[in-house]
C-alpha cells in the first residue's frame, strides 16, 4: 500500500467535514482514503489528536460564531457533496448551517448528522458517549461475564460499529440515490440505530441455552468451551473458535486433547467441566508453541495479539494492514478494489486553497 497523491474510488468528490470527535472523523477518514478531497473546518489554534483518524485532510480554521467564518463556510458548502457534522441536534441550526440553508444554497449536498441518540426522541439533546449509546440497544447487556457488570467493549460498538461505518454507508447510498434524482438530501446516521441495526442476527434467532445473548452464556457469548480464550504458559492467550463438528474434532485432535472432550460438544451442562480441562492443557505451552501447532489449520485458532504488536503479525504484514508515514504507522484503507486502490495522502493542506479550487471549477 503506498501513499501520495489522490486515488481510489471516490476520486472527483468534495467533502466538507466539521471537526468533531469519535465517528464523524472516522467517516471522513474513510472517504478521504477512498480518493475524496475531504476539508475539515476547525478552530483558530486546533492541533489535531489523532494523526491516524485526522488523516488525508485539507485544514481551513474558521470562527463559525461570526459572519464571515459563516459566510466562507457556506460558500464552501455550495460546491461540496457532502456534508459530515457531529455537533448537538440544533448546533449547526444556530449557526446558520443548518439543512435548510445548507441545502436551500446547494440542493445537491448530502448532509450527514453523525449522533449518538439521533436528531429526535427524548433523549435527543441528552449528553452521552458509546458506553451510554450502546446500553439502551441490548448489545451492552450481552458483554461480559455471568454474574459480573457488562464489559464496556472499547468503543467499537457504538462510535465505530453502530455510528461511523452506518453514516458512511448513508452517505454512499444518498449519492448513489442522487443520480437518478439530482437532488441531496439529509442523512441522520444515531449511533443508537445503528447499533440496534447490529443486533438484527439475535432478534432474528430462537432463543435458547446455546442461542441464547445473556451475559456470558451462550455459544457466542463466552460460555461454550469451543468459542473462548484460554491463557497460556507464558500468559500470554489465545483464542479459539471451533463450531461446526468437523473443527471442534481438528481442534481436540491435534492438540491431544482427553477423549472425554469429544461429546457432547453442543450440550451446555458440560461447557464449564470441559473449559477447566482445555484450561489445564492449553496452560502447558506457550502461545508460541500453539500457534506453531494450530496456526493455519482449521482448527480454527489465532493467538490474542495486543494492539502495540498486531502490525508484525506475519498474517497482517502479508496483507499490507499497517502503512508507515512520517514515521507513524497508519491503518491502511479497508475495504480493497481491483481497479482503483486507495491511498494514504498527506494530512493538513491548506483548506482554503482548495475551496478555492472548487469555486473556479464551479465557475468553469
Amino acid at each position: 500500500m503506498t501513499t501520495g497523491t489522490a486515488n481510489g474510488p471516490l476520486v472527483g468528490l468534495k467533502a466538507v467535514e466539521f471537526q468533531g470527535i469519535g465517528p464523524g472523523p472516522h467517516v471522513a477518514m474513510m472517504l478521504a482514503d477512498m480518493g475524496a478531497e475531504v476539508v475539515r473546518i476547525e478552530r483558530e489554534g486546533y492541533r489535531p489528536m489523532n494523526p491516524v483518524v485526522e488523516r488525508g485532510r485539507h485544514r481551513l480554521a474558521l470562527d463559525l460564531k461570526s459572519d464571515g467564518g459563516q459566510r466562507r463556510c457556506l460558500e464552501a458548502l455550495q460546491t461540496a457533496d457532502v456534508l459530515i457534522e457531529g455537533f448537538r441536534p440544533g448546533v449547526m441550526e444556530r449557526l446558520g448551517l443548518g439543512p435548510n440553508e445548507v441545502l436551500a444554497a446547494n440542493p445537491r449536498i448530502i448532509y450527514a448528522r453523525m449522533t449518538g441518540w439521533g436528531q429526535d426522541g427524548p433523549l435527543a439533546k441528552a449528553a452521552g458517549h458509546d458506553l451510554n449509546y450502546i446500553a439502551i440497544t441490548g448489545a451492552l447487556d450481552s458483554i461480559g461475564q455471568r454474574g459480573e457488570l457488562p464489559v464496556p467493549p472499547q468503543n467499537l460498538v457504538g462510535d465505530f460499529g453502530g455510528g461511523s461505518l452506518y453514516c458512511a454507508m448513508g452517505i454512499l447510498a444518498a449519492l448513489y440515490e442522487r443520480q437518478t434524482s439530482g437532488k441531496g438530501q439529509v442523512v441522520d446516521a444515531a449511533i443508537v440505530d445503528g447499533v440496534t441495526s447490529l443486533m438484527s442476527f439475535f432478534h432474528g434467532q430462537p432463543q435458547g441455552a446455546i442461542r441464547t445473548v445473556e451475559r456470558g452464556k451462550g455459544l457466542l457469548g463466552g460460555a461454550a468451551h469451543f468459542y473462548r480464550c484460554y491463557r497460556c504458559k507464558d500468559g500470554r492467550e489465545i483464542s479459539v473458535g471451533a463450531i461446526e463438528p468437523q473443527f471442534y474434532a481438528e481442534l481436540l485432535e491435534r492438540i491431544d486433547a482427553p477423549a472425554s472432550l469429544r461429546d457432547g460438544q453442543l450440550d451446555p451442562a458440560n461447557w464449564d467441566t470441559y473449559a477447566d480441562r482445555l484450561a489445564e492443557l492449553f496452560a502447558t505451552k506457550t502461545q508460541a508453541e500453539w500457534c506453531d501447532l494450530l496456526e493455519g489449520t482449521d482448527a480454527c485458532f489465532a493467538p490474542v495479539v495486543p494492539l502495540g504488536e498486531a502490525k508484525e503479525h506475519p498474517h497482517l504484514k502479508a496483507r499490507e494492514n499497517f502503512v508507515e508515514q512520517d514515521g507513524l504507522w497508519h491503518t491502511a484503507p479497508a475495504p480493497r478494489f481491483s481497479r482503483t486502490p486507495p491511498k494514504i495522502r498527506p494530512s493538513a493542506q491548506d483548506g482554503a486553497e482548495i475551496v478555492a479550487n472548487w469555486e473556479r471549477e464551479r465557475m468553469r
